[in-house]
């Protein structure tokens, strides 16, 4: 497949998985209003910080996941189509084993740690049990459909992700409705109908992939060095998952010990924005990582390359054109769109969207790294630095610190992990730092202090209301559309863009 239709299927599948999160986004963040409405400010800051407690043992299934995902894609680059069946069977058979090994550890360890640790109202905590019950099943769920996901990503059929998508979403408006009208308590019955949701979507893609892909057909297979190279990939990739999941679901918990339920509803709702935002990129790297772990396997370096610096920066300019209004009129969004606003939750949503945006300089470098199979010096250096996160964290709010400071360590980390991650891939796949820090990240900053003068002038001088909040967004827009076009994008890119609007321009006078 040529360079150019390598751009095109990305292109492709970019704007499939968009149709998906357009869709997916309006009815989230309907829905997020209607249940906080309903559960209120505790039992929805319940509900997520207890989903956290057993999140804490998917380090496996997220360092799984990785090793699938990369080893079925990189195997679909040198198209050797017999390994794909081995490497799908084992890692079905692997997930199996881990399911009930995680579900016994929750069970001992979760229930234990939610009814005698965490911070729950006493009238709270049956409902807090459900929770967790529930949580600990559509996790077994979900670990166990891995091997299915990562299929269906690795042969890049991003449109029924997006069919899917108007299932799941439809099925998760009902859920509101029928919260509303039950006459259980609410939490319980929330969690409960999540559950049901989570295991007809997993039955839908387990069915797709079954009846599309010949090598997802399980069967009970054991290959001794293909176990070991999985193993091995895994375990080392178990630290970096191990970081995520503590700076997450581990500082969730911290929250709610040292500031209450409270707190933890004002991240949920940070979270939720976050993943508003932050989908347009995610959708984006989904379509490319395939590309940049396929042209690793088949030796095309220079264009892995190219991808991985052309990525970065067009998933930057994507999230700082939705960030930069958000994080100027976030206390105007939330009164439109919340009945109830919880204390810190402004604070939280600008601080994660800043660490949102100093991440995706990471992911392709992430993707590029997992592509060489070679992790163990990068796990232990990275995935170490993204562990400080978790006890840093505690001593700061130990000694009485703001709940906002968590966010604040994990933006310092993250710039650090950065620096980290391009000398390691120096020696790894040989990655220019120089052209690296100069044609991506020196770019994304000047671009950024440029386009955020004009929409801060008019914050500033303009009175709050309806008025001064659409002027900022269409300022945003502006500015940063023209600072890219002239600073951000290379003479090449920007004729590329003179060229389509001509195109488009011809087609229209026609």
């Amino acid at each position: 497949m040529t360079q150019k239709e390598n751009n095109k299927r990305i292109a492709k599948n970019t704007l499939l998985l968009y149709f998906r999160m357009l869709l997916t986004i309006a009815i989230s963040l309907y829905t997020s209003r209607i249940v906080l409405s309903t559960l209120g400010v505790e039992d929805f800051g319940i509900y997520h910080v207890v989903g956290g407690v057993v999140a804490m043992f998917s380090l496996l299934s997220g360092s799984l996941s990785a090793s699938v995902g990369r080893f079925l894609t990189f195997e679909l680059g040198k198209e050797n189509f017999e390994r794909l069946k081995l490497i799908f069977s084992t890692a079905i058979t692997i997930h199996i084993g881990m399911a009930f090994i995680i579900l016994i550890l929750a069970e001992l360890i979760g229930v234990w740690f939610l009814n005698t640790q965490m911070n729950i109202p006493p009238d709270r905590m049956a409902a807090a049990n459900w929770v967790l019950q529930s949580a600990i099943v559509t996790f077994m769920i979900n670990l166990v459909s891995v091997p299915y996901n990562a299929a269906i990503i690795a042969h890049e059929r991003m449109k029924f992700f997006a069919y899917v998508s108007i299932i799941e979403v439809s099925l998760k408006l009902l859920i509101v409705f029928l919260l509303v009208i039950f006459p259980y308590d609410k939490l319980s019955t929330y969690a409960v109908l999540m559950l049901a949701v989570s295991l007809i979507i997993r039955l839908i893609y387990t069915s797709y992939c079954k009846k599309h892909f010949a090598e997802c057909r399980h069967e009970l297979a054991f290959d001794k060095t293909l176990l070991k190279e999985m193993g091995s990939f895994t375990g080392w990739n178990m630290i970096g998952s191990g970081s995520t999941v503590l700076l997450n679901q581990g500082i969730n918990i911290l929250l709610n010990i040292f500031c209450g339920p409270a707190v933890n509803a004002a991240r949920g709702i940070a979270s939720q924005v976050n993943y508003a935002i932050n989908s347009f990129v995610t959708n984006f790297m989904t379509a490319l990582n395939p590309q940049i772990t396929k042209t690793y396997a088949s030796g095309d370096h220079e264009y892995m390359f190219t991808l991985i610096q052309q990525g970065t920066r067009l998933s930057f300019y994507m999230l700082l054109l939705l960030c930069l209004p958000v994080i100027i009129e976030t206390e105007t969004i939330l009164n439109f769109w919340l009945t109830t606003v919880p204390e810190h939750t402004v604070n939280f949503i600008r601080l994660i969207l800043i660490f949102t945006m100093s991440e995706v300089l990471s992911k392709t470098l992430i993707t590029a790294m997992l592509a060489t199979g070679k992790i163990k010096k990068y796990q232990i250096l990275v995935g170490g630095l993204q562990m400080m996160n978790f006890p840093l964290s505690y001593l700061f709010l130990e000694h009485g610190f703001f709940p906002e400071i968590t966010l604040i360590i994990a933006i310092m980390i993250s710039q650090l992990c950065l620096v980290t991650r391009l000398w390691l891939l120096k020696e790894m796949i040989g990655i220019s730092i120089k052209s690296y820090l100069t044609v991506v990240y020196g770019n994304a900053l000047i671009v950024t202090l440029l386009a955020i003068i004009l929409p801060s002038i008019i914050y500033f001088e303009i009175e709050s209301g309806i008025t001064r909040f659409l002027l900022v967004g269409v300022g945003s827009i502006i500015s940063t559309l023209t600072v890219i076009f002239f600073f951000g994008m290379s003479s090449r890119e920007r004729q590329l863009v003179f060229d389509k609007l001509l195109i488009l321009k011809n087609k229209i006078s026609w």
